[in-house]
């Protein structure tokens, strides 16, 4: 059922002056539906050139432009990447619904060595001058934590400050969670996920992307509905993880969304590893499920290109 512009609950952190940019964007990204289908493009910094090149991966993937052609193509809800990626590329592909990754960090240290710290790379405002100067959809911001991790004071610090000033421009946030660090056993723990899931509550996000918990035993789709109680009104998205085949994948989104009470899907590999036309449709069937609602059996058939879909009501953001 698509939401109304007055059923969007705007926080209160969010001016009264700007109360339509901000339901905009959020109608924006959601297709109208409140939940999220994102792209996420920010690989290029997190796992260098691993997702890019190498075996089984379309040779489209080494081009960086193959992400925006992915985004203007697809039925999605927001791309996102970093500030300088968008830059480069961005009045190219006006018509795509930002989100811009505030901070990022390489795998090259690992936990091993030192516990993770990723700290902002550009700041609201920033963001703010190239949305004006190129008129593009950038409808909101993103920024990773580490919880857990021994900075992770920096990081709740630097999210909550940007999360402030984000509101004040009308612009939707979301946060990825991932406890990680050397006091962490288990990244995936579900007590620990739906933990995350309440500290992005605490931040006042509008979203937060965190890892599908695990449990030797238990089933994934019922030990992350704690998760998603835990988050509130804070919309919990869970990442798209390693390449697998695409039955298995959806079936897991559906589970996530409609047994467990998920908001939406971030997908990186499991779209952009695909050659172009099949990548787009691979995004099409994951919004058929997120957006519309359809059955696995549907988003497989738009999969395969036998149905189309076209996805009506809000399209991009506030410029």
């Amino acid at each position: 059922m698509a939401l109304s512009k007055s059923s969007v609950k705007v926080p209160a952190g969010v001016p009264d002056s700007v109360h339509g940019t901000y339901t905009g964007n959020f109608l924006a990204i959601t297709r109208g539906s409140g939940n999220l289908m994102l792209f996420a493009g920010d690989q290029k910094v997190e796992h260098l050139n691993e997702d890019f090149y190498g075996s089984g991966i379309a040779e489209d993937d080494g081009d960086p432009e193959h992400l925006f052609r992915i985004a203007a193509g697809a039925e999605i809800g927001a791309f996102a990447s970093q500030l300088g990626l968008i830059s480069l590329y961005g009045r190219d592909y006006a018509a795509v619904n930002y989100i811009v990754k505030l901070n990022s960090k390489t795998p090259l240290v690992g936990t091993t060595l030192r516990d993770p710290l990723s700290r902002q790379w550009v700041d609201v405002d920033q963001v703010m001058d190239l949305k004006r100067d190129a008129g593009l959809s950038i409808a909101g911001v993103g920024y990773t934590i580490y919880l857990g991790s021994e900075f992770e004071t920096e990081m709740l610090y630097e999210a909550a400050q940007i999360i402030h000033r984000a509101h004040r421009f009308g612009l939707v946030t979301v946060l990825w969670i991932y406890p990680r660090g050397r006091a962490v056993g288990n990244e995936k723990d579900p007590a620990l996920i739906a933990g995350a899931c309440g500290v992005a509550a605490c931040l006042g996000s509008d979203f937060v992307k965190v890892n599908y918990p695990e449990q030797e035993g238990a089933r994934p789709e019922d030990i992350f509905r704690p998760a998603v109680r835990a988050a509130g009104r804070c919309g919990v998205v869970c990442a798209g993880g390693s390449s697998t085949d695409v039955r298995s994948f959806l079936t897991r989104l559906r589970q996530q969304i409609f047994v467990s009470g998920a908001r939406g899907n971030a997908t990186g590999r499991n779209v952009h590893q695909k050659p172009l036309e099949e990548a787009i449709r691979m995004c099409n069937a994951i919004s058929a499920i997120t957006i519309k609602g359809m059955s696995v059996d549907q988003a497989m058939a738009v999969y395969a290109g036998e149905t189309p879909l076209v996805l009506e009501g809000y399209g991009a953001g506030v410029h």
